[in-house]
Order: structure tokens, then C-alpha cells, then sequence
């Protein structure tokens, strides 16, 4: 039986963990020729497991001299996930702060999103990691929803752009999911210090999600996958809300 991504080349932004790891996993294990792997953190980028075709490139997705000195030859897929999160109420929200987190999230995005829509190959599919965050707003998250909110309307941009080469291009959006960007909000991580990650996870969720528990990176890499597949060829410009009915 033929792999879903034979033959395939694909840029991962964000790939050293959580959902970019899964996704590369993924990729990996379903026939892809060729993987292009972007992280900041370089160490963890080396510990993935992926003895074939793997060019592992540390930068900052915001910094518009990395593209400068990636191969996208032959680019098929594309899934744009860097990004960065914080919390602060808008009043109090650090100028700098607010900086960063859209310089990543959503410049970031642009310049990904800028270079791979200039290279790859008629037929190929793109997938930007937005985030529940980006369609519900709750207090304290005003930078990191609108960032995603953005992203949502640039992914949607970018599809009427290359839907004439039959580029697709769609966004997912989930809610919780258990990744290491939970550790830079300040709730969590003092709850996570006082009860255990795995527990202050479980806590969140059953406050938070009607289904009770938050995904994990593996099922969204399933979900990005399925978007990247041929299975969703005619779908493009599509938000696909996997939150267990967060925004409800």
C-alpha cells in the first residue's frame, strides 16, 4: 500500500517539540523523501529520532536572513507551527512583550508563509498552526489571541493567492494541547509546580473543555496530516477547530 506522502518534501517550522516533532514523526513515518526541520533550539532539534533526509536549520523564524539560506527545492508540504505564547492583562501588557509575541506568531508566519508560497510545487498543501485562542477571546491572552487571529486571516489570504496552482492552504486551530509552550504561562506553571504537569493538565481541561481533557500532539499531527493528504483535496482556506468544545 502506497505511503500518503511518498516521494514528498516538507518544511516544519517549530520542529524540535510538541506538535512540530509530532508532525515531523509523523511525516517521517508515512513516506516522506525529504524533511526540512526550523527550530530555535538547536539541541532538541538534534534528538530527533529521523535517520533519513533531514536537514535540521536553527533560527528564528522572524528573522528574515534565515530564508535566505534554506533549500526549498522541490517543496511539496508545508506546516508553518513556531510560535510563542504569554499572558498579561492589556493595561499592564509590556510593549516588548507584545513585540514578541507577534514578531514569532505572526511575522514569523509571514516570512514562512512568503518564502514557501514562492517555492513550492503546483498540487502542494500548506498547514499554519493557528489556535482557539485566535477565535475566543479570554482575559488575559490579548497578544497571543490576536497574533493567532491573524494568522487565520493571513492563512485565508494565502489560499485565494495559490488556489490558482492549486496550492492549498488551510489553518488548524486547536485549544489545549499538551506541548512545553503551556511552561511560559505563569498559571500553569505555578500549578504544575504545586501538583505535577500531568495533573495540572487534567485540572485545566476538565475546567476548561466540554470533552474533559486536552489534546495530544500526536492527534493534531494526525489532523495536520490529514489536511496534507490528498483525502482533503478539495479544502483550502478551512479553520479546523479541534478544541473538544472549547469554543462552544
Amino acid at each position: 500500500m502506497t505511503q500518503p506522502f511518498t516521494d514528498k518534501t516538507a518544511l516544519i517550522t517549530g520542529a524540535a517539540s510538541g506538535i512540530g516533532k509530532a508532525v515531523a514523526e509523523h511525516l517521517a513515518a508515512n513516506g516522506a523523501k525529504r524533511l526540512i526541520l526550523i527550530d530555535r533550539d538547536p539541541a532538541s532539534l538534534e534528538t530527533l529520532a529521523l535517520d533519513f533526509n533531514t536537514d535540521r536549520i536553527s533560527g528564528d523564524v522572524s528573522d528574515e536572513a534565515l530564508w535566505d539560506r534554506i533549500d526549498l527545492t522541490n517543496l511539496d508540504l508545508a506546516v508553518v507551527n513556531a510560535g510563542v505564547a504569554g499572558a498579561s492583562p492589556i493595561a499592564t501588557h509590556d510593549y516588548a512583550e507584545w513585540r514578541r509575541i507577534l514578531s514569532v506568531n505572526l511575522d514569523g508566519a509571514f516570512l514562512t508563509l512568503r518564502a514557501v508560497l514562492g517555492a513550492i510545487r503546483d498540487g502542494g498543501a500548506i498547514v499554519t498552526v493557528a489556535s482557539a485562542a485566535g477565535l475566543k477571546p479570554e482575559p488575559g491572552v490579548a497578544a497571543y489571541g490576536a497574533s493567532k487571529a491573524a494568522l487565520i486571516h493571513l492563512t485565508r489570504a494565502a489560499a485565494k493567492e495559490a488556489a490558482p496552482r492549486r496550492v492549498r492552504v488551510n489553518a488548524i486551530a486547536p485549544a489545549g494541547v499538551e506541548t512545553p509552550v503551556w511552561d511560559a504561562v505563569p498559571m500553569f506553571a505555578d500549578r504544575a509546580a504545586e501538583i505535577g504537569r500531568d495533573a495540572a493538565f487534567a485540572e485545566m481541561a476538565a475546567m476548561a473543555t466540554p470533552l474533559g481533557r486536552y489534546a495530544k500532539p500526536e492527534e493534531v499531527a494526525e489532523q495536520i496530516a490529514f489536511l496534507l493528504s490528498d483525502a482533503a483535496a478539495l479544502i483550502t482556506g478551512s479553520v479546523l477547530v479541534t478544541d473538544g468544545g472549547y469554543t462552544l
